[in-house]
């Protein structure tokens, strides 16, 4: 793997910095217009007499939103990308290095096997040396259906691999291959008789792949042989299986790349960390059987778009400026099933190119916990400058090694070559000759007592264990980039149904939260370790976002309680106009941005009502599950996100109103909050209809146009909860979720009419 020296004039990647001048312009425009605004508040504040309590609590609301803004401009104001030249790799490296390929799957019931098995088969077809490659698949939920599916799956990939690398297939997951509305491989060299003839046969052995899949699924598996060992065992409560399902004994280059079944060990005795815990356990099992010195991990639903993908990372990661710099590449997340105008908001398309592409020029990109390339040696702990024979020497001493890595031998020796860089741990003739030391480290009880989870691996402490990674590497001083490709890396499945998307968000909003009131704060991560002050910021936009629950819901709140008590909280006069500008600039400026990338209106306008809906519903659930948390009163658990496979007669269908777009409900609290704030503007509105409010005391002013105004706007976000009121089955709002908002509704007019 060493470089020639005459290459090295020219680099293996560029980072080219981009000014999105209009977009600085607006967001300091509404920067200003949030500090002016704040200054008006403290001015008049003398003069509001019984109008303190809506005027205080705004001032109180906008210099969150004022805070969160600044974080926000901050982060975007640099933003990069960068270009990678794979052609230059090959002609400077003469041995492309290994690397591991790490999948997790939690529930073959959320988690569907066949969408497993399309992922696998994309990451074993690869445009990289087969002999480099080792494919992990970690079953949390163990169980035999995955296995049988891997297995089965095997057999396909040894007709599928080669016909991907003869043709250049560019579509490498099957079932997006052989979609009708996949157009893109209808290529000239692909036209031809042979290709065809070797078409159909893919063809027939994938659908014959999929209905043994099937057939398992509604049938039990007999449990004997190798599926044996799933006679006894229990979901939490099971012993290790660690299964190498097909092994490139002859070392081909273009053959099929190892595959190796991991389930680990639970008891109901040890904490198992949830996919932290599991990334930890591919981690030591794959570092005694291949121990590649890069990683790249993604989801079960994630699946190869782009096959030169580990090219393009490595020209990043193998840059001679890189190894001491670089922690991790991490590719966009994109979606195949994605609804059209993206309805639910979770497409994060603009988030990519503007917070990502921001942050990618200040210390780097997030780690999302998915399409990243890792260097192993990062997550055994290393910093940019360790001195990797004073590592050794620490090494070296029994109760440093058991303290860092565990108590296994072998696992240190592997661990020890990683760090010294080597081209790899010795290469077994027989992957099976590990099967007894990976299963001593994927053991429940291993991590007892060692760095696992706190310096080494993934770490824990929060359901978010990506951005928590990500941050704790940052914090040591390492930098991240992104690696965005043309087509796409990865390409994944989105929640199709609200439901599904609401948990998802609650999930994502009390990890993040988590982190900020943790030991790994990022505030702390700038004071006392190497994380930027920027980065900081960055770090603190993500990980607040169940925190701004509170501050949204009261301001979504204010327009209903001035109107109901004939306050106001909008400044008067002329004063309104500071509001005003500020509605109408940052609406403009979130437009441009949706599309200068190619976005409808109408997903600029879905993306921007689902951010008010989920700050204020599952986020405000999220800031409550750790608040009891922290005062240890309740714990939280971790929530699967239901994936679905489009099936062959719908394919891909963006504009087929039926197949999603329209929120369902269910009985969950998480529509309380919501629900409750519609009803409460609804009132508003018409008791300011029939002037039913009461005279504004001492003889001041009352509520005005502005929040009557702000009052609609709220409505026209929860527009589809206005729907709901009046639909039946899943698109309607349950009965005793509507029961429950009235009676919150009713009291927050109550307590309003006795505050005045």
């Amino acid at each position: 793997m060493g470089i020639s020296e005459e290459s090295s004039i020219e680099p293996l990647y560029e980072k080219i910095w981009v000014k999105y001048t209009l977009s600085r312009v607006m967001d300091s425009i509404i920067l200003f217009l949030l500090v002016l605004l704040l200054c008006y508040r403290v001015f008049s504040y003398d003069e509001m007499n019984h109008h303190s309590y809506p005027w205080f609590l705004a001032f109180m609301c906008e210099s969150w939103f004022t805070f969160t803004w600044l974080t926000i401009i901050s982060t975007k104001w640099n933003p990069s990308y960068t270009i990678s030249y794979p052609h230059r790799l090959f002609s400077r490296v003469a041995e492309l290095p290994s690397v591991d390929l790490f999948v997790t799957t939690a529930d073959p019931v959320l988690e569907p096997p066949i969408i497993t098995v399309n992922t696998v088969l994309s990451l074993l077809a690869l445009d990289y040396p087969s002999n480099k490659l080792s494919c992990y698949v970690s079953d949390d939920g163990c169980s035999p259906l995955n296995l049988y599916a891997l297995v089965e799956a095997s057999k396909f990939a040894k007709l599928w691999v080669p016909f991907c690398k003869k043709y250049n297939v560019k579509t490498r997951a099957p079932f997006r291959f052989f979609d009708s509305n996949n157009n893109n491989e209808a290529t000239a060299p692909n036209n031809s008789p042979e290709f065809m003839q070797e078409w159909l046969a893919i063809k027939d052995g994938y659908e014959h792949l999929c209905s043994k899949i099937q057939n398992a699924t509604k049938k039990s598996i007999m449990l004997d042989q190798e599926f044996h060992v799933f006679s006894t065992t229990q979901l939490n409560n099971h012993p290790t299986i660690i299964k190498v399902i097909w092994e490139n004994k002859e070392g081909a280059s273009d053959g099929v790349p190892h595959l190796i079944y991991v389930s680990r060990e639970k008891n109901p005795n040890h904490l198992h960390r949830y996919k932290a815990g599991a990334m930890n356990v591919l981690t030591r099992v794959s570092g005694l059987m291949t121990n590649a010195p890069y990683i790249l991990n993604v989801d079960c639903d994630m699946h190869v778009n782009n096959p030169e993908i580990a090219q393009h990372a490595l020209c990043i990661l193998m840059d001679p400026n890189s190894d001491k710099e670089i922690a991790f590449v991490q590719c966009p997340q994109q979606f195949y099933d994605g609804l059209k105008d993206d309805p639910f908001g979770n497409q994060l398309v603009t988030v990519f190119v503007y917070i990502g592409g921001g942050v990618s020029g200040i210390q780097g990109i997030y780690y999302v916990g998915t399409n990243c390339f890792h260097r192993r040696k990062v997550l055994y702990g290393l910093s940019p400058h360790h001195h990797i024979q004073n590592g050794n020497k620490d090494l070296g001493k029994s109760s440093k090694k058991d303290i860092i890595f565990g108590s296994s031998e072998e696992f240190v020796e592997s661990a020890a070559q990683a760090l010294e860089g080597k081209k790899t741990f010795t290469q077994n003739a027989n992957l099976c000759n590990s099967l007894e030391a990976a299963k001593e480290v994927a053991a429940s009880g291993y991590e007892h007592g060692t760095d696992w989870g706190n310096k080494v691996g993934w770490m824990y402490g929060s359901s978010a264990e990506d951005i928590l990674t990500g941050l704790t590497m940052h914090t040591k001083g390492w930098r991240s980039e992104s690696c965005v490709t043309d087509p796409i890396a990865f390409m994944g499945c989105t929640a199709q149904d609200s439901v599904v998307q609401i948990a998802q968000s609650q999930r994502w909003g009390s990890g993040l939260l988590e982190i900020f009131f943790s030991k790994n704060c990022p505030i702390f991560g700038t004071i006392f370790g190497k994380l930027q002050f920027r980065q900081c910021l960055a770090y603190i936009w993500v990980t607040t976002w169940a925190f701004r629950s509170v501050p949204e819901t009261c301001y979504a709140l204010l327009p209903a309680y001035c109107i109901i008590t004939n306050s106001y909280f909008l400044p008067k006069d002329l004063g309104v106009l500071i509001p005003a500008a500020l509605l109408v600039t940052y609406n403009m400026s979130t437009l441009l941005e949706y599309l200068k990338t190619g976005l409808s209106v109408r997903s600029w306008w879905n993306n921007l009502r689902m951010s008010r809906i989920t700050a204020m519903n599952p986020w405000i659930f999220s800031f409550v599950t750790i608040l009891l948390k922290k005062l240890r009163i309740h714990d939280y658990a971790f929530v699967v996100t239901k994936k679905e496979l489009p099936s062959s007669n719908e394919g891909l269908d963006k504009n087929n109103v039926n197949a999603g777009g329209r929120f369902i409900f269910n009985r969950s609290l998480v529509f309380v909050p919501g629900t409750t704030i519609l009803l409460l503007q609804l009132t508003a509105l018409i008791i300011n209809f029939f002037g039913w409010q009461p005279k504004a005391r001492s003889g001041g002013q009352g509520s005005g146009f502005g929040e009557l105004i702000c009052s609609i706007y709220v409505v026209l976000f929860y527009l589809p909860f206005l729907k709901g009121l009046f639909r039946k089955g899943k698109y309607g709002i349950p009965l005793s979720t509507i029961c429950k908002s009235m009676g919150l509704a009713l009291l927050f007019v109550h307590i309003s009419m006795f505050i005045v």
